[in-house]
């Protein structure tokens, strides 16, 4: 999605000003100018602002963030003159658990044959578990080294082949074998199969009792300071039938360095992990046990998502569902006595941006033809909890749902020429984003960095994996601006913010880049409002049948 104009700022002010080549408030190039006129960077800031200042104590959910938070995005979509989206009310109810869990003992001790390592909890590993059990005892439970414990028969990979991990402990690592040779899964495009979620899914299946991931910050694409602040408080699931019986009894994550020590422990070669990325690697015990006490304490509750819509002209019953959500992490470790998670750039920025697209659509010319829905989902930063409850309790039946368009963490570097389209090659809403960065002298192309696997990382993906087609898109790398310099002092400044209390709006923000890329998100779902076709996955997508299924439904 590269612009191939460098002359954007001069461009966007003459489309937005100059009155020739229109048509009953269109350009010749099939814009609406009144409606992208609609979109401005003042209010946009403003609710930027608002949303990621202390007042909202990082907007957690089942705190007091939570509710402050869901009144606000309740009273804007008001204000906007936007109707409830699910019958007379604008929320969703989502019942979720929070539990906390504690482990019984701050030193995690592992026994080999040659003796014992011991791992301090938040340094060198974080632990818990999602059964609504009081006390979680496992002990004495074996260990064994599983590789990245995947089981893919499309792939002819099988991690767990003729093991029985019944009652011990499987040791994993993130990613997957595509990362590491290009002959694999599908090369440096992160599948499924490599998230942290499903391999915790995984390890339930095949019965084991708990789950170590080994934590390694380029195939994760976090550092352990994303791991020990995420995992480490009381954690959000939705509420199953058996109480989290079928998840492992307990799931965490080791460091690196620690699984280096506990592979020498093991007795097992340094080179073990760089053996289980080719093919026909054989799971390895460790000879390595180890006892795991926690105490859980939970409590049942709602949270809600915040939903509004603007009900088309001609088919109401034809949705198109822009999403964001507005959860971060509420307030945790102080880092230089600050100890609010903001999360300003995560999410507030596509919040916002809910609110300056409806602001587009009213004022749009051409009011559209399918119905425009806002959700703005919960519990996201908990494991998309908010749209996954969506996706199964549904508000709007899928089969009339054309697409799901997920805004999560603009850029404040600056406008860009291209535009970047996470999980490229999955949907047909890829010509859409095509024929419409166009309009605006862009280009578009992949993610910088498809190894991260951030097509299944964002609420999209819920809506994917129930049939409907989802968009994840965000800002391109080639930035418009040449002053080399003021770039570079931005990035520095902006870096290492990802689920840090530094997650606020400052100086170094250039909200210029968001604005195009909001109006980009706009111009994309009005094309679909005025259409009859409903957008499929692509041919090589894993999702294909599912979406075929859904439309035949």
């Amino acid at each position: 999605m590269k612009k191939n104009l460098l002359l954007i700022p001069a461009l966007i002010s003459i489309l937005f000003s100059c009155q020739e080549g229109k048509q009953d408030g269109y350009n010749t190039d099939g814009l609406d100018s009144t409606a992208l006129s609609a979109i401005t960077e003042d209010t946009y800031k403003a609710h930027v602002i608002k949303l990621s200042s202390d007042e909202f104590l990082g907007r957690k959910p089942f705190t007091r963030g939570d509710t402050l938070t869901v009144q606000y995005i309740e009273q804007q979509f008001k204000d906007l003159g936007l109707q409830p989206g699910n019958g007379e009310s604008y929320f969703q109810e989502v019942p979720l658990v929070e539990i906390a869990s504690e482990p019984k003992t701050k030193v995690l001790t592992f026994k080999g044959e040659s003796g014992t390592l011991s791992a301090n909890h938040l340094d060198d590993y974080v632990i818990g578990s999602r059964r609504l059990q009081d006390d979680i005892d496992v002990s004495e439970s074996a260990l064994i080294f599983v590789g990245f414990g995947i089981v893919a028969p499309e792939f002819d990979w099988n991690d767990y082949e003729g093991l029985d991990v019944k009652g011990k402990t499987v040791v994993a690592m993130v990613s997957d074998p595509g990362r590491y040779d290009n002959s694999l899964f599908k090369a440096d495009t992160m599948t499924y199969y490599g998230r942290w979620k499903y391999k915790y899914e995984e390890a339930a299946r095949q019965g084991a009792a708990g789950i170590l991931l080994i934590h390694e910050t380029e195939a994760a694409s976090y550092g352990w300071n994303v791991v020990r602040s995420g995992w480490s408080g009381p954690q959000l699931e939705l509420i199953s039938e058996d109480d989290g019986a079928s998840f492992a009894a307990f799931e965490g994550w080791i460091s690196n360095e620690t699984s280096k020590k506990l592979f020498q422990l093991a007795g097992v070669s340094p080179n073990i992990m760089e053996d289980a990325k080719k093919p026909g690697f054989k799971a390895v015990p460790l000879n390595v046990t180890t006892s795991v006490g926690i105490h859980n304490t939970f409590r049942k509750s709602t949270s809600n998502n915040v939903i509004a819509k603007l009900e088309g002209s001609k088919r109401p019953d034809e949705v198109i569902i822009y999403t964001a959500h507005w959860d971060h992490l509420g307030v945790g470790e102080p880092v230089d006595s600050d100890a609010i998670y903001n999360g300003a750039i995560d999410n507030a920025a596509g919040v916002a941006a809910l609110f300056e697209i409806a602001k587009a659509f009213q004022a749009a010319q051409v009011k559209p033809e399918r119905s425009i829905v806002f959700l703005a989902v919960t519990a996201e930063e908990e494991g998309l909890l908010g749209s996954a409850y969506y996706a199964q309790h549904p508000i709007y039946p899928l089969a009339k749902t054309v697409a799901n368009l997920n805004m999560d963490a603009f850029s404040p570097l600056g406008p860009t020429k291209d535009v970047s389209v996470v999980g490229i090659g999955q949907t047909e809403i890829e010509d859409y984003v095509e024929k419409s960065a166009a309009k605006f002298g862009r280009v578009m192309k992949g993610e910088s960095d498809p190894t991260s696997g951030g097509f299944y990382r964002s609420d999209h993906f819920n809506f994917v994996k129930a049939g409907v087609p989802g968009l994840f898109m965000g800002a391109g790398s080639e930035l418009v601006s040449t002053d080399t310099a003021d770039i570079e002092r931005r990035r520095e400044a902006l870096a290492g913010r990802y689920h840090t209390v530094a997650d606020e709006v400052d100086d170094n923000w250039d909200f210029g880049g968001i604005i195009e890329d909001v109006r980009l998100f706009f111009d994309i779902g009005y094309t679909m409002s005025m259409e009859n076709t409903f957008p499929n996955f692509k041919p090589k997508s894993e999702f294909k049948e599912i979406g075929d299924n859904r439309l035949k439904g």
